[in-house]
């Protein structure tokens, strides 16, 4: 297939449409479109379609996208990912983005799930409670950095800073990575995508490249997922991420 046939057959499973872009407005700049997020893009083979789905929905919440989102949520259901599976992608940027840009993100997917009959509440995802929050987020935390590495970060982090590293411990990891649903390697997935489409933050992007590889992602997934947040991002962000993913997969 050429890739004005393959976006066909993207627009129809994802979104169920005959013609996404006829609706005369700017027609030439939503064929275009259409065949490259869909043609080249989306058809690309080395993520699932859930991985994909669940990074644009990343993107697309940390750029504040908010109409795409509808779309991308709705495509999400039609390729059967599970309410929760994308309600927990939206958390797991949380620390990352802020809570703001997700609690505006989550406003439009509830909305999304009220128009498609899905019952709240949505199944509880929590395996920590307020005793071990901490204690549980560190050991994940220690799962995927080391555990030495991350005893020496906190030990060596000035007086006046060390309730950051408690604040990562407990609320970055044990209020989000502990959570059902999605295994570790997805938040991780999800975590790299969300930092690399904020920009300037190369040294993170580069902890979360390494933090991928240590849960068993790999350098081409790495860069699949790069290569999914470039339509919504752009080139610079992109190329900056492979870089940050180059540094560290050598």
């Amino acid at each position: 297939m050429n890739r004005e046939e393959k976006a066909e057959v993207i627009n129809k499973k994802w979104f169920n449409q005959e013609n996404c872009c006829d609706d005369g407005k700017d027609s030439e700049f939503k064929e275009i479109i259409k065949n490259f997020v869909y043609g080249d893009n989306l058809s690309r083979n080395i993520l699932t379609d859930k991985q994909k789905v669940l990074i644009i929905l990343t993107v697309l919440t940390t750029v504040q996208t908010l109409k795409p989102l509808i779309k991308y949520t709705k495509a999400a259901l039609n390729l059967e990912v599970k309410p929760e599976e994308i309600t927990e992608t939206l958390y797991q940027c949380a620390p990352y983005i802020g809570i703001s840009r997700v609690q505006a993100a989550l406003d439009e997917v509830n909305e999304v799930f009220v128009q498609q009959n899905i019952k709240f509440p949505l199944e509880n995802q929590a395996t920590v409670d307020e005793a071990t929050r901490f204690i549980k987020g560190l050991t994940v935390q220690q799962s995927i950095f080391g555990k030495e590495n991350i005893n020496t970060m906190r030990e060596n982090a000035p007086e006046e800073l060390k309730h950051i590293q408690d604040y990562l411990s407990a609320y970055c990891f044990g209020d989000y990575y502990t959570r059902g649903t999605l295994d570790l390697k997805m938040r991780e997935l999800i975590t790299f995508s969300a930092i690399i489409c904020l920009g300037g933050c190369e040294p993170q992007a580069k902890a979360h490249a390494s933090a991928n590889i240590s849960v068993g992602n790999t350098k081409e997934m790495l860069i699949e997922a790069a290569t999914q947040c470039l339509p919504f991002i752009g080139f610079p962000r992109t190329l900056n991420a492979i870089g940050c993913i180059s540094a560290v997969c050598k």
